[in-house]
């Protein structure tokens, strides 16, 4: 049996589910896959992970809006001038509402396309190790290890808390954990 195996630690609470990550990583484990019903700052920091880079597209896409905001105000006024009691063409204040609503709508859109672009979404297939429970009530832990090694996996995630802690045959075939995501 010298096929890689899958241990899957299922943990209730976001502490243990925590603790069992960092017990993988100092022991020479790689990079766990990890599902969790809902965010969170612990395991994001225990995992190493950087905070998202969707919030760079929102700015990005509200600078752009912002600047076409203006843009299109100031060209409209100066391609076709209406001038009313001598004010002058082109007057910013009147062009600081349509700058804002661009901002906003361009500054949104970009954010729900950054946001679909780095979740990967549409995903056609299940990640490895998913399990229908770690969306309802559980954390779970899976990491990738050779045949050898899933003793060790299995002792760290039950002393670091999993209520249940299963060994299963990889489905994985592209090479080991620390490789796989970034």
């Amino acid at each position: 049996m010298n096929e890689p195996q899958q241990v899957t630690g299922f943990f209730t609470d976001e502490a243990g589910c925590a603790r069992g990550i960092a017990a993988l990583r100092n022991a020479g484990f790689g990079k766990p896959h990890v599902f969790a019903p809902f965010a969170s700052e612990a395991i994001l920091a225990v995992l190493g992970g950087a905070r998202s880079p969707v919030r760079l597209w929102v700015l990005l896409g509200g600078l752009v809006g912002c600047a076409s905001g203006f843009a299109l105000a100031i060209g409209l006024s100066a391609e076709y001038p209406h001038v009313t009691a001598g004010m002058p063409i082109v007057s910013l204040p009147p062009f600081v509402i349509i700058a804002f609503e661009l901002t906003i709508l361009c500054g949104a859109l970009s954010g729900v396309v950054g946001f679909l672009v780095h979740a990967r979404v549409p995903r056609l297939e299940l990640i490895p190790g998913y399990n229908a429970v770690f969306s309802n009530d559980r954390f779970g832990v899976v990491i990738d290890c050779a045949p050898g090694d899933s003793e060790r996996a299995d002792a760290l995630l039950a002393w670091a808390g999993a209520v249940e802690v299963t060994t299963s045959v990889s489905s994985h075939t592209h090479g080991d954990a620390a490789s796989e995501e970034k």
